[in-house]
């Protein structure tokens, strides 16, 4: 079994991302879920990033990158789009990572540096997402696909962002349910 540090997004550790990992443990994996905003939810992603910016980006993420410490280097590293930063920082950069989930976003390899040598790893996101497709994560995971055999792009049909969050209007239950699906399938593969 899998041990996964999972990122929430900037809405927060809400409801639906505990669901998610829970979803994980069920399956018999440890999920430790940092909360990078102290408890704090936000009703929209506008809210979450005026948080997110009023705190500072950089500090935010960090609060990130320090939860992994005191955890196993083997970890898989997680995360729902603001939450792909530390994750994929993490995976790309702390020795020992087991593999990268990456949710509705996805990092240049310019902003980390090079994918590690057989890192298995997975992006998803809606291929109509005007975040996902239309603000760069699209292309940059395309990029790291091309680049790397060892990393997955799932796009499923559909325009919404956090598309896998069953606690807010986004949700998609049939993507969903492929997503969790093909994430327990990683991990059980590893």
């Amino acid at each position: 079994m899998a041990e996964v540090l999972l990122f929430h997004h900037v809405q927060g550790l809400t409801e639906g991302v505990i669901a998610f990992a829970d979803e994980l443990r069920q399956a018999g994996h440890t999920v430790h879920t940092p909360d990078l905003f102290d408890g704090r939810t936000f009703e929209s992603i506008e809210a979450g990033l005026a948080h997110v910016e009023e705190e500072g980006f950089e500090a935010v993420a960090e609060r990130g990158i320090r939860a992994a410490e005191g955890l196993p280097a083997e970890l898989v590293y997680a995360g729902f789009s603001f939450g792909v930063i530390p994750a994929q920082k993490l995976a790309q950069t702390r020795p020992g990572a087991r593999g990268a989930l990456l949710f509705y976003s996805c990092l240049p390899l310019e902003y980390v540096g090079p994918w590690p040598d057989g890192l298995p790893g997975q992006v998803h996101g809606m291929d109509s997402d005007p975040i996902f497709a239309g603000e760069g994560d699209l292309e940059a995971a395309r990029a790291l696909v091309e680049q790397t055999s060892s990393v997955e792009l799932f796009l499923y049909p559909g325009d919404q962002h956090y598309f896998a969050d069953r606690s807010l209007p986004s949700y998609d239950e049939e993507a969903a349910a492929l997503l969790t699906r093909r994430v327990l399938d990683f991990l059980s593969a590893l």
